[in-house]
This record gives structure tokens, sequence and C-alpha cells, in this order.
């Protein structure tokens, strides 16, 4: 227990995925080939009629950017929120153009990234730290 207050931001939410919610990625590529074959190629495209990936970085950033600003001197803040959202903060926060957001992966559950403040910007530490690699649900499927 830290005795620290948990704070809730609907700007951390997962990724409207539209029509795709709720669909396996089998009943996805069934359903909606092309888009599925374009979202593969790391196209930008709107998932289901959903949000992109850079739309939920503008919301989620400014959050995280926020928190980051009202913390005491080597404070450290710790967001929770789900892989996709997360993928799309740290393309941001290291300033990666949007189609090298996938070179993050899948982020297991219950791991965890490690971003600090370097002389020129956020530098990545750890990414999925906490075990081993393995395989999450969905990537590269």
């Amino acid at each position: 227990m830290t005795g620290l207050d948990v704070q809730h931001h609907e700007g951390l939410r997962e990724t409207y995925a539209g029509t795709w919610q709720g669909l396996t990625h089998d009943e996805i590529r069934a359903q909606y080939p092309e888009d599925y074959a374009a979202f593969g190629r790391g196209e930008a495209v709107r998932r289901g009629g959903g949000e992109l990936s850079s739309e939920v970085a503008d919301r989620s950033v400014p959050v995280v950017l926020e928190a980051v600003e009202k913390l005491p001197e080597n404070g450290t803040l710790v967001v929770v929120s789900h892989g996709g959202t997360i993928r799309t903060m740290l393309g941001r926060l290291l300033d990666l153009d949007p189609v090298q957001w996938e070179c993050f992966g899948g982020l297991s559950n219950c791991c965890w990234s490690v971003l600090g403040r370097g002389a020129r910007g956020w530098r990545l530490l750890e990414h999925n730290a906490g075990t081993l690699p393995v395989p999450v649900i969905g990537d590269d499927t």
C-alpha cells in the first residue's frame, strides 16, 4: 500500500474499435478483410470506424504530461492503462513517427514500461518488464 489516491482519467481508456469491439481477430479478418489487411500493414485505419492510434495519443498523452508537471522533484508517476493506449503514449512521448509505434509490440498483462527524462527528452528505459517476453494474444496474428 502506498497511501496514494488512485485517479481515473477517461483519456487513458483503451482504443475504441467501433464495430470491431468484442470480435476476435478471426471474426474481424472474415468480416472486414480489406481494413484488417491495411491495419496489418501499418496503415492508419479507423478499426471498425473507431479511433486512430494518433487520436488515442492525442487524448492520453496530455493526461500523462499534466500529471508529470504535478510531481515533486524526483517523483514517480505510475500510469495504468491498456496495452494499445500505452503503446501510443510511448510512441508519442518518444517522438516517434506513428508508423513506428508498433515496434513496441504488445504489452503483456501485468507488465510495465519505464520512461525517464533525459537531456533531450523522454527515454525508454524498460519495456514489457516484469516477465520474460511471451506472445501476447493478437500480436502478429
